[in-house]
């Protein structure tokens, strides 16, 4: 189906009229005593209006009290958001149990404990006198919300996998993604009886529409899974989803047997609330092969444009862009234009891709800094010896080095729209990846890049940056913004840090060590007439794996608190890792997994990966002499050395100082190894 057709169809749908429903609920009330879902509000807006806390008295922020709710859990990933009901707090530990603590005291009231074993989770929703959350084996359960007692459970298959994805409560039904599968749906769900009211596929079936999007049977197995929760508007009568990337066969970096646009892959797709039928949709990278899907919740705002107030839906987030679109059509009242990219035909990549006027918040291209310059350099340098790329730069069997990377631009961290700046603000992370179809999966983030990250405040009402500000750390992944009605914006690191900055200027104010790696959102309630900040730290893997330390500290903040910040933990490993184990020895040679092996371009293909000396040690570097033919070694970013090989030849090189030197083949850049020099 061709873009002049898709759009005829997309406002031929949009014309339908969308009932106007009223109700207690509003896309953008503030949270004030309550924070009852994971956003905040029906609209993702992470905004808060309560005043207690602000820029004159944030430095007198404290710990209230702090619940280790799981005793003392020390591995797992926490991906949860706290939510906040009645002076009651509600998350869900790295093992997919629901605690519930009280908002004054800290002590647990009640907790739920999985029954069909651990699983990541993101977060509860609470309405009805329920509290629901999801476990194993497709089921969706709800608790009552005083004593925890499981009230019904109800499996429900054949839609994909109903496991880590935050539930949403609207009047009744509860809105349910799918994660992880083939073949994905929306769903909403009878909140009294767990029976499924209507579905939404991510990959439409013959006879649907946008089937034709996809080549043959492809849309089979096409994923686009809605793995991130919803938005909803009551009074246009429409929910909004992000459907996730296209895979495919072989893997989501390979689009040679499902030609076509592939919708709803790479989507936002609004949904009429009460019957799911397509409202509208937009597409933001078509026939995706670089797991570039802008999969975040979307944020509903009311903004002024051009001297209108218009209705918009804010989308995107891998690709570093935003779209700003009209959430009761899917126009662009600022401007989006489809651009033609480069073409690889045996991927069958679609000719255009769609960019807002305004362009990008994120660079959109590798830097190709020379080594031996500033270390570690700009965030977005390039390891040295892959072919470098820029976005939407197609890939066959060679890999190709791009941004934002399928890991970096802002993921699926939550974002914020402050009712006071108009800004909307997101963590975002510098995470390259290197795509081809030698890869698994979904891309190589190469060995020894470093992996950092940023904020960065965007005025919706033009889509432009107001201020940018680089941080140590990605925070793509789960790290959720909180505003205030006093300009105070909210954050936490991989590093167990909780920071308040102004979020005017992005200037620093306050930072709290809570102990473990924090990857969800901070949020604010009042409870027995006293207001609190709260944030659950337990951290995750991605990007830095098991480097990033863990916890289950369900934390509380009070101007005048008596508990002061705990020990820093270990920082997490910001460069990425080379695979396997320190090795003590003199040696390392090229282009085996192991002495004795036949040659291999591999990623582990350092004969040992990683290499540990004592200082003044003189390591050999040795082109195995079985291998057919030039390997060699570059070390970055430092530059100490930069050789090529015939094989059985060698090269000595001394290490006088302490630290960590990375070096690649530049036969094969894959092939990455790490010489650890200590000071014994």
């Amino acid at each position: 189906m061709n873009r002049r057709t898709l759009l005829k169809g997309v406002a031929a749908a949009a014309a339908v009229p969308a009932p106007a429903l009223t109700g207690p609920d509003s896309f953008d009330t503030p949270g004030g005593a309550d924070f009852p879902k994971v956003g905040g509000n029906l609209g993702n807006q992470n905004y808060s209006g309560l005043r207690r806390i602000n820029p004159g008295n944030v430095r007198g922020l404290r710990g209230a009290w702090m619940n280790s709710v799981e005793g003392g859990l020390r591995t797992g990933n926490s991906q949860s958001t706290a939510v906040a009901v009645d002076g009651v707090l509600y998350i869900e530990s790295a093992l997919g149990n629901v605690i519930a603590v009280d908002g004054v005291t800290g002590q647990t009231r009640w907790r739920y404990e999985q029954t069909r074993g651990a699983l990541t989770r993101r977060g509860v929703a609470v309405g009805g006198g329920h509290v629901f959350t999801k476990s194993n084996d497709n089921y969706v359960i709800a608790l009552d919300r005083q004593t925890g007692q499981v009230v019904w459970e109800k499996q429900i298959n054949g839609y994909g996998n109903i496991e880590k994805v935050a539930v949403v409560y609207h009047d009744g039904l509860l809105f349910c993604g799918t994660n992880d599968g083939p073949r994905g749906a929306a769903l909403a769900v009878d909140a009294r009886t767990g029976e499924v009211v209507w579905h939404f596929w991510g990959t439409p079936g013959p006879g649907e529409f946008g089937n034709d999007t996809w080549e043959g049977d492809s849309w089979a197995e096409g994923g686009a899974t809605p793995w991130i929760h919803p938005a909803v508007d009551p009074a246009l009568g429409l929910t909004y989803w992000t459907f996730g990337n296209a895979r495919g066969g072989n893997s989501s970096q390979d689009g040679s047997a499902r030609g076509g646009q592939n919708l709803f892959a790479n989507s936002l797709v609004a949904l009429d609330l009460r019957t799911g039928a397509y409202r509208w949709h937009f597409q933001s990278i078509h026939h995706d092969i670089w797991d570039m899907d802008n999969v975040m919740s979307p944020v509903l705002a009311d903004v002024r444009i051009h001297g209108r107030r218009r209705k918009v839906v804010v989308y995107g987030s891998k690709s570093g862009m935003y779209f700003i679109l009209d959430r009761t059509d899917g126009t662009a009242p600022l401007g989006i234009v489809e651009r033609p990219v480069p073409q690889e035909l045996r991927q069958k990549t679609w000719p255009t891709q769609p960019f807002p006027v305004q362009g990008g918040w994120t660079e959109q291209r590798v830097v190709d800094q020379p080594l031996g310059t500033s270390v570690p350099g700009d965030p977005n340098r390039a390891v040295p010896n892959y072919v470098q790329g820029a976005l939407y730069d197609p890939h066959w069997d060679t890999p190709v080095l791009s941004i934002p990377g399928h890991g970096g631009g802002a993921d699926w961290s939550h974002l914020s729209f402050s009712h006071r700046t108009g800004l909307v603000y997101t963590g975002f992370g510098y995470v390259a990846a290197a795509h081809s179809l030698t890869e698994a999966s979904n891309g190589l983030r190469p060995p020894g890049e470093y992996q950092t990250g940023g904020i960065v405040a965007v005025d919706v009402s033009t889509n432009r940056v107001r201020w940018k500000r680089r941080m140590p750390y990605s925070l793509a992944h789960g790290n959720g913004i909180l505003t205030t009605a006093t300009d105070l914006m909210f954050i936490g690191q991989p590093d167990g840090n909780l920071l308040a900055m102004d979020a005017c200027t992005g200037r620093e104010l306050w930072r709290f060590q809570t102990g473990a790696a924090i990857s969800s959102s901070p949020i604010m309630y009042r409870a027995g007439g006293r207001e609190y900040l709260a944030v659950y730290a337990g951290g995750t893997s991605i990007p830095y794996g098991n480097s990033a330390p863990r916890g289950d500290f369900l934390w509380a903040f009070e101007i005048g608190g008596l508990l002061g910040p705990v020990p820093a933990p270990p920082p997490p490993v910001i460069r990425r890792p080379v695979s396997g184990g320190p090795v003590e020895g003199t040696t390392v040679v090229i282009g085996r997994t192991a002495t004795g092996t036949t040659e291999s371009f591999g990623v582990a293909s350092m004969a040992p990966t990683h290499l540990r000396v004592p200082v003044g040690t003189t390591v050999t570097f040795t082109n195995h002499p079985g291998n057919a033919g030039s390997r060699g070694v570059t070390q970055f970013f430092e530059g100490l050395f930069d050789v090529m090989l015939a094989p059985g030849e060698s090269f000595t090189y001394t290490f006088d100082r302490p630290g960590e030197y990375f070096f690649n083949d530049p036969a094969s850049p894959r092939s990455t190894g790490k010489v650890e020099v200590y000071r014994p």
